[in-house]
C-alpha cells in the first residue's frame, strides 16, 4: 500500500466509520443553527435528526469554510511526520474553500521543501465527493504512487455523476436559487427541481417536474442514460439525503431494479449540516459513474 495520506473536506457526507475504514482523512466545515456555532463533524456534535427537525421548525443556518489557518494546522501535522498529502477540496462551483487550502499549500511548501502537498478541485459535493474518494482509496490500496492518484483524478473527476432533487422549495428561495415568486408558484404546483453539479462543479436546475414520484423516475432515468454501460452499469451507486429516507429509499430500489448488475447495495447515507444549510430536508441526491459532465 502506498504511503500517503488522502484526505477531503467533511462535505464528501459519507459517516466517520467509513471514512475510518477506508483510511480517507478529514477537515471539517463549520456551521450554525440559531447562532450557536458547531463542527460540521458528520453528525457528531448534533445529530442529523434534529438538524433537520430545528430547520424544519423555523431555525436559521449558517455555514463557513474551513479558513487558511485551520488548512496549515491540519496539513502540517502530517507533513510533519514526513508524509506526502492529496487533499480534495468541495467543489469550487459550490465554495471557496479551494482559495484557502492552496494558501496554506503554499505557506507549508516553503517550510517542506521535500513534502508533496497536492490541492485538488475535486467538482463535487455530498455523497459523490465521498464516491470519487472511495475511488482514490481504490487506487491507493491497489499501490499507486500519490503523482498517480493526482493524475487520475484530474482527467477522471467529471465522471462521477450526480443529480438531485428538491421536495420543499422554501429553501431553495431563501437562499436564492429560486426566485420567490417562482418558488411560491412551484411549491403551490408541487414542483421538485431536478437538479445536477455541472462541469464547473455548479448546482443547476435542469428540470422542474410535478410530483415526487415523477421526479423519483425522471432522476433514474438520468442514471440510466448517463452511467457507465447504461443498464448494465456494474459500478457502485451512492445516495445522500436530508432527513427523507423513504424517498432515498425508494430511489436505491429503483436503482437496484433497473441496475442487475450493480456492484452491491445502494448506500444511502445522509447529506451533512453544510450542503443541507443550504438545501434543506426532503432533498435526494443520486451518485454514479459515467461520462464526463460537459455542460
Amino acid at each position: 500500500m502506498s504511503d500517503f495520506v488522502l484526505s477531503c473536506c467533511s462535505t464528501a457526507d459519507l459517516d466517520n466509520e467509513h471514512f475510518t475504514r477506508r483510511n480517507i482523512s478529514y477537515i471539517c466545515f463549520h456551521f450554525q443553527i440559531d447562532d450557536q456555532e458547531y463542527a460540521d463533524d458528520l453528525g457528531q456534535s448534533i445529530s442529523f435528526d434534529e438538524f433537520y427537525k430545528r430547520m424544519a421548525q423555523g431555525a436559521m443556518t449558517r455555514t463557513s469554510q474551513v479558513s487558511v489557518g485551520e488548512y496549515a494546522e491540519y496539513f502540517e501535522k502530517f507533513l510533519k511526520e514526513g508524509k506526502d498529502v492529496i487533499h480534495l477540496t468541495l467543489s469550487s462551483g459550490i465554495s471557496g474553500t479551494l482559495n484557502s487550502a492552496i494558501v496554506a499549500r503554499d505557506q507549508l511548501q516553503e517550510k517542506y521543501p521535500d513534502r508533496k502537498l497536492f490541492v485538488v478541485d475535486s467538482l463535487a459535493a455530498s455523497a459523490g465527493y465521498g464516491l470519487l474518494m472511495d475511488r482514490l482509496a481504490d487506487l491507493r490500496d491497489e499501490g499507486k504512487s500519490i503523482d498517480e492518484v493526482y493524475e487520475w483524478v484530474i482527467e477522471h473527476r467529471l465522471e462521477c455523476q450526480h443529480w438531485f432533487f428538491v421536495s420543499d422549495l422554501k429553501y431553495l428561495i431563501r437562499g436564492g436559487r429560486v426566485s420567490k415568486v417562482a418558488g411560491t408558484i412551484g411549491s403551490v404546483l408541487n414542483i421538485c427541481p431536478l437538479m445536477n453539479v455541472d462541469y464547473q462543479g455548479r448546482l443547476i436546475v435542469r428540470s422542474k417536474i410535478r410530483g415526487k414520484n415523477a421526479v423519483i423516475k425522471a432522476q433514474v432515468q438520468k442514471m440510466l442514460e448517463l452511467a457507465d454501460k447504461g443498464p448494465d452499469y456494474d459500478g457502485e451507486c451512492y445516495i445522500s439525503n436530508s432527513d427523507c429516507y423513504a424517498d432515498a429509499r425508494a430511489v436505491a430500489d429503483l436503482v437496484e431494479e433497473k441496475f442487475p448488475k450493480l456492484k452491491g447495495k445502494v448506500r444511502i447515507y445522509s447529506i451533512g449540516t453544510t450542503i443541507g444549510s443550504h438545501t434543506g430536508p426532503g432533498t435526494v441526491a443520486l451518485f454514479f459513474w459515467g461520462g464526463k459532465r460537459v455542460d
